[in-house]
């Protein structure tokens, strides 16, 4: 069953890939990207470097959502995903982008480690505005580049804007340490980029 899910939705991502087309700047989402949504349960498949078809899906730049489509039942389904996805004892992450289940929307799901209880949170819309202090070489993994590390050079400081699907107001604040090393991985996937791309220093690791 599950099997037969999995190839359904890779069928859907490469859908949705033609209906969105190269320099689009936003809007609603698809019927591709709807169906991958209410398409799977709880669990998300993380798409992996291994596969061409997810390949092609993790290069591709990542568009905003409508103000409209913050608002519908498919992105409040797509965030409790996302986040159960990168929770889950298979994953155990720290950090998700939504590219990595198929979507190549700008949203990200990130452990606020820096906040009472380190809650998950969600991040639409988003982007980096800025960079500054300390370069910081850490080591970082990924969830769709199973068995490896690498340390990768980052910003001690970085300020995030985003949308509050709530009000549809612009947010922002200032992150810094790990989770500012979070926040420029994730928001990395949503412009194609991989941490091995940002590294020559990786290793295989056991899972």
């Amino acid at each position: 069953m599950k099997t037969r899910v999995f190839s359904f939705g890779v069928l859907l991502v490469l859908a949705a890939l033609l209906l969105l087309g190269c320099g689009h700047n936003g809007g609603s989402l698809t019927r591709a990207e709807k169906a991958l949504i209410n398409g799977s349960d709880s669990l998300m498949r993380v798409l992996t470097v291994a596969d061409s078809a997810d390949l092609a899906v993790l290069r591709a730049e990542s568009v905003d959502f409508s103000a409209a489509d913050m608002a519908s039942p498919e992105f409040e389904a797509l965030v409790a995903k996302m986040k159960y996805t990168v929770q889950d004892p298979s994953q155990d992450g720290v950090g998700i982008a939504a590219p990595q289940v198929g979507l190549n929307r700008r949203l990200i799901v990130v452990c606020r480690l820096d906040l009472p209880g380190e809650p998950f949170e969600a991040y639409a819309n988003v982007q980096i505005d800025s960079l500054w202090g300390d370069d910081i070489v850490g080591r970082e993994g990924c969830l769709s580049i199973p068995g490896l590390r690498g340390n990768v050079c980052r910003k001690e400081f970085a300020a995030v804007s985003y949308t509050d699907p709530a009000g549809l107001e612009r947010r922002r604040e200032v992150v810094s340490g790990y989770v500012a090393r979070i926040f420029q991985h994730e928001v990395d996937h949503l412009a194609g980029i991989l941490y091995t791309d940002r590294t020559g220093e990786v290793w295989e690791v056991e899972e």
